[in-house]
């Protein structure tokens, strides 16, 4: 499997996200400009965390424009998996590939710490690998984390199952239903808060963060042998 990893002016959990697929996961991995046009070669996308463009204007609003998100959305549109991490959850709502926005923290304050989260839906190409109800533990580190629908769309995303992850416990940072992180319709480009990519080595945050990559490796690889 052959992942891209998006480098935008800005991006800081690029190498993060590298290591976590070269060296942990064992997967082919390319880093990939916020100025190319085409994804063809790649089976997954991830848009990663940090402050794509200095976050000026709104954050991932610029970033949003950028020539590689067009080839982000046709990639999605073929149905093959992009995941947002952080700093990626804006950049694909400011997109439009997910619904509602990100804004600033309740507190108004930036927050860095481990947080427990609840897996809500274990049966999406993102948390095959885990329980439902099983709560893991990721690191979070953000600003604009308060996700924020209408009460359409949040009857929308409970209705079809597309919150993937809650936060456990104390909600962070304000986001409605205490939502971490989503998935569309078409089950294909999810977006979380919480780093993953941060927590994947024992020495470093734990390993619970493996599970997002494990299961989109998995459906990859289920996907495959269905096509034969």
């Amino acid at each position: 499997m052959k992942f891209a990893v998006i480098q935008f002016p800005g991006s800081n959990c690029d190498i993060d996200a590298f290591h976590a697929i070269k060296d942990v996961m064992d997967e082919e991995v390319e880093y990939v400009s916020h100025n190319s046009t085409n994804l063809d070669q790649f089976d997954a996308v991830i848009v990663p965390g940090g402050f794509s463009f200095g976050d000026y204007l709104r954050c991932g609003a610029i970033a949003s424009h950028s020539n590689v998100m067009e080839a982000v959305k046709k990639f999605a549109a073929s149905g093959k998996l992009v995941i947002g991490i952080c700093n990626g959850f804006q950049i694909l709502t400011e997109a439009g590939l997910l619904p509602g926005a990100l804004i600033r923290n309740h507190s108004l304050k930036f927050i860095s710490k481990n947080q427990p989260l609840e897996v809500v839906n274990d049966q999406s190409a993102f948390t095959n690998s885990y329980e439902k109800g099983q709560v893991i533990t990721v690191p979070i580190a953000h600003g604009e984390g308060n996700y924020i629908v209408s009460e359409e769309e949040l009857a929308d995303l409970e209705a079809n199952n597309q919150i993937l992850f809650r936060y456990a416990g104390t909600n962070p940072n304000g986001s409605m239903g205490d939502i971490a992180g989503v998935v569309n319709k078409q089950g294909n480009v999810m977006a979380m808060m919480p780093h993953p990519e941060r927590a994947v080595e024992a020495l470093i945050n734990g390993t619970d963060g493996i599970g997002v990559f494990q299961s989109m490796i998995k459906y990859y690889q289920d996907k495959a042998v269905q096509n034969g």
